[in-house]
């Protein structure tokens, strides 16, 4: 994800709809694609992706142990969620499933980059001067800005001290567009 610099997170209309953008995100020189819980049959798009075994593909937006479990019974790489969430906590741990904890206040992503890499969210309430603010009290944490950012609003996130940006909407369609957004940040 590092590497990738952006993290495409997909609010898919239908599983065939998020494995089809998958598919296409992973054709564009993607790695790393974070499908939601929002997308109807969430855990059936992400077994079949899994299956394929090409990219690391994670689960966001969840917020119980549930989802949580379904999600790393169908293999996911990461699991991802929008607040501290201790449910979702208890299963990442349990399974060695790497977890990627969301929070807002300075408290919430302080106490959740104890534990791992922190998404903070909603960032474009914040901004990328409140990212920076953050870099500043936690200057080791591994920070991932998520909510409402644009692909053309990245670089100004990545430069405030992001690990990688969540991009949630934006992403370009046309296949050598998108090829060209994976090869300027991979």
């Amino acid at each position: 994800m590092a590497a990738q610099r952006l993290l495409p997170v997909l609010r898919s209309p239908s599983a065939d709809a998020a494995v089809d953008r998958t598919r296409q995100l992973l054709d564009a020189g993607c790695r790393v694609v974070e499908l939601t819980t929002s997308t109807p049959d969430w855990d059936r798009a992400l077994a079949r992706l899994v299956a394929e075994g090409r990219g690391l593909i994670g689960v966001g937006t969840l917020s119980t142990g549930e989802q949580a479990a379904r999600a790393v019974e169908a293999g996911a790489a990461f699991l991802v969620t929008p607040f501290p969430a201790p449910q979702v906590r208890e299963v990442a741990t349990a399974s060695g499933v790497t977890l990627v904890e969301g929070g807002y206040t300075p408290g919430e992503i302080a106490e959740a980059a104890g534990r791992g890499p922190a998404k903070v969210f909603p960032a474009h309430v914040g901004g990328p001067r409140f990212l920076s603010s953050l870099r500043a009290v936690l200057p080791g944490a591994v920070l991932i800005p998520t909510g409402g950012i644009s692909v053309d609003e990245a670089s100004a996130y990545l430069e405030a001290g992001a690990w990688a940006v969540g991009i949630g909407s934006g992403l370009p369609d046309e296949p050598a567009a998108l090829a060209r957004l994976f090869t300027a940040t991979g």
